[in-house]
């Protein structure tokens, strides 16, 4: 026996809710942020020094808010010439926004910053941080490229801000998942000049997985040149992100902490052809800096061109939303 009327009101009613409830959990709520910002004009605290090793700092800003979900940045990329950028930060979030800057080019602020939960592959938010402890970015023809740790993996997503949706593809990342630690798995991802020696390929380094003789596992995803490689640790020095330089060599960001010294960052040089499969990479440290320095727990970075041609190494902290840390972004000039 067919509904009646009433029953089939009721039903369209609840069809009705049903796709709606759907059609709202395939997409998060892209959500405005607003961020005040200090900037910095020193790097080394009461001097007024410039160069540190090869670069140049150009100056910075001090990031804070009220919104409960800002902090936790981890990966950032620069999308456009006129600094807008796009994040991840290691709560499950994707962040979107534009550096703003004076007259002569240096960061004043942050503009139109929002941020954005992650998408499960159910449809819905995800707030499990073992889920979406995302640590690492590339961006490359509108697709994001992300590494996980905890629930190690390389995940695909659109690159769509307002309507990101779940990961359309996992990568093979290599590295047996056995050797990857819960929570040093894979910080930077990054890829490689088309007219490098590696041809353009995605590359993905650990954080500090070891292996049997104390280096860090990394691998080429694809290319000639595919297979799993290791970078020399050196020190207490954990690797906590790396871009490509414009001639294909790797440079990559380091974080060390304890209680008797606190927090330490550098910048490690690789050279291009030092990464291969098999190979155990290492290169010069290109300068340090400690608590004497405007640093906090450094975990981003990209490399980028201004629009004079002028190459630069942008960094930004993760505050882990501690009321003890800061959100920093940092921006340096290479050498001419």
């Amino acid at each position: 026996m067919g509904a009646s009327p009433i029953g089939k009101a009721m039903i369209a009613a609840m069809a009705a809710v049903a796709a709606t409830t759907l059609a709202g959990a395939a997409s998060a709520p892209l959500e405005p942020i607003e961020v005040r910002s200090r900037p910095i004009t020193e790097f080394r605290i009461g001097r007024d020094d410039k160069a540190f090793g090869p670069l140049e700092f150009f100056g910075g800003l001090e990031m804070v808010s009220s919104a409960a979900d800002f902090g936790a940045l981890s990966a950032f990329r620069f999308t456009g010439g006129d600094g807008d950028f796009v994040g991840v930060a290691d709560t499950g979030f994707w962040f979107f926004g534009r550096i703003e800057r004076d007259a002569d080019g240096r960061p004043t602020g942050l503009a139109d910053f929002r941020m954005e939960q992650m998408i499960g592959p159910d449809g819905a938010g995800v707030r499990h941080k073992w889920e979406v402890d995302a640590e690492g970015l590339d961006v490359s023809d509108g697709v994001a490229t992300v590494g996980f740790e905890r629930d190690h993996r390389v995940a695909q997503f659109k690159l769509r801000p307002g309507k990101m949706t779940t990961a359309f593809r996992n990568l093979d990342f290599l590295v047996p998942a056995y050797e990857l630690r819960q929570n040093r798995g894979f910080e930077t991802v990054t890829r490689a000049p088309a007219d490098g020696p590696l041809k353009g390929a995605l590359v993905v380094v650990s954080e500090k997985s070891l292996d049997k003789s104390g280096n860090i596992f990394a691998a080429i995803l694809q290319g000639p040149k595919k297979g799993v490689f290791t970078v020399r640790r050196s020190g207490d020095f954990d690797i906590t992100d790396g871009a490509f330089l414009p001639n294909g060599d790797l440079l990559l960001l380091e974080r060390s902490y304890t209680v008797a010294e606190g927090v330490k960052m550098r910048l490690r040089r690789i050279k291009g052809d030092a990464i291969a499969k098999g190979s155990v990479a290492d290169g010069p440290i290109l300068f340090e800096a400690d608590m004497a320095y405007q640093i906090d727990n450094m975990e981003a970075m990209d490399v980028w061109r201004r629009a004079d041609g002028a190459l630069m190494v942008s960094l930004m902290s993760d505050d882990n939303h501690s009321i003890l840390q800061r959100n920093l972004y940092l921006e340096f000039r290479a050498a001419r």
